[in-house]
């Protein structure tokens, strides 16, 4: 929404095909007739974050009204509901002003439009930076209650806890801000890109340790049952799976929105880039996607928590 019109969706400084992006010498229309340009429409925006936006809640409000829930690792999936709120928020109140733009419901001085969109573009990439530091917060969590079980509450205690929810936020609101105010730096894409890999990395490490402890300790316990084969095989393959998913959706729904701008810093000028860059909005989408699996992944697989949401849903019938 900046003052060339309403058409460009947020994260616009990190997009290459604004005219924001002249400071870092991309090409914008370099690309041949082979160049696919994935349309995204902006009803497909509002639908995707209001499902986003339903889910999270309903995962706020489970966790909070649970007292058995006011542990240390519901409050990290606690929070990442909430920075996953804040994405789908962001997105359905970008598109809205957008819709309302253009049909001329809404009219305003594009200065104003220009300090909206800021400000929206330091909430996105705030609950952006949030939302990846919760996810390995999540997997260091689970990390030390397998290999540090006996020590788990004297080391991850709600103090502590809440000290790091803190920081993490302050931390992201604070980058998020330089993010968007130096956007022009090839500095700050090169940092997004290197948080990401950290992230990536971090979590593909620590749950594959999690994967080959598991797996060690069953079969032992198949070992002394005498019942090695069936149990071994079970275990890997649904050990696998639950593997596959968590980092495949992690980098399936980040990973194109980070080699957008790890291209921006490669390759601003090549044609192949460029069409990539013309995609900008679907890696969005796909970004308000990862907010809707979060809570399938990391909260309703709790028996506890889907018993919370169901009385929950019956008390508001």
């Amino acid at each position: 929404m900046p003052t060339q019109g309403p058409q460009k969706r947020l994260l616009g400084s990190l997009n290459s095909t604004s005219t924001a992006t002249p400071h870092l010498g991309l090409a914008t229309n370099q690309t041949g007739p082979w160049c696919l340009q994935v349309s995204i429409p902006d009803g497909l925006f509002l639908s995707l974050g209001l499902v986003s936006l339903v889910e999270n809640v309903l995962v706020v409000i489970a966790i909070t009204k649970n007292r058995n829930l006011h542990s240390p690792m519901y409050s990290f999936i606690c929070c990442l509901a909430l920075s996953d709120l804040m994405v789908s928020i962001s997105m359905v109140l970008e598109t809205a002003i957008i819709l309302l733009l253009e049909a001329g419901a809404l009219v305003t001085r594009a200065a104003l439009v220009q300090q909206l969109d800021n400000v929206i573009d330091v909430l996105i990439c705030g609950s952006m930076v949030s939302s990846l530091c919760f996810l390995g917060v999540i997997a260091i969590d689970r990390y030390i209650s397998i290999f540090y079980a006996l020590r788990y509450h004297s080391i991850v205690t709600l103090p502590r806890a809440r000290r790091a929810i803190v920081g993490i936020w302050v931390a992201s609101i604070f980058f998020s801000t330089l993010f968007i105010t130096y956007y022009n730096h090839t500095a700050v894409l090169i940092c997004l890109v290197t948080f990401f890999l950290a992230m990536l990395a971090l979590m593909a490490i620590l749950y594959v340790h999690m994967l080959t402890r598991a797996y060690q300790h069953a079969q032992g316990i198949a070992q002394l049952q005498k019942r090695q084969g069936s149990t071994r095989q079970g275990f890997c393959l649904k050990g696998a799976a639950t593997l596959t998913i968590i980092l495949g959706i992690f980098f399936l729904c980040w990973g194109p929105f980070f080699l957008h701008l790890t291209l921006i810093v490669l390759c601003p000028q090549h044609p192949t880039c460029s069409c990539i860059f013309k995609n900008f909005n679907l890696y969005l989408v796909l970004i308000i996607f990862s907010s809707i699996v979060d809570p399938l992944i990391y909260a309703f697989r709790s028996q506890e928590l889907r018993m919370t949401l169901r009385e929950v849903l019956l008390c508001s019938w």
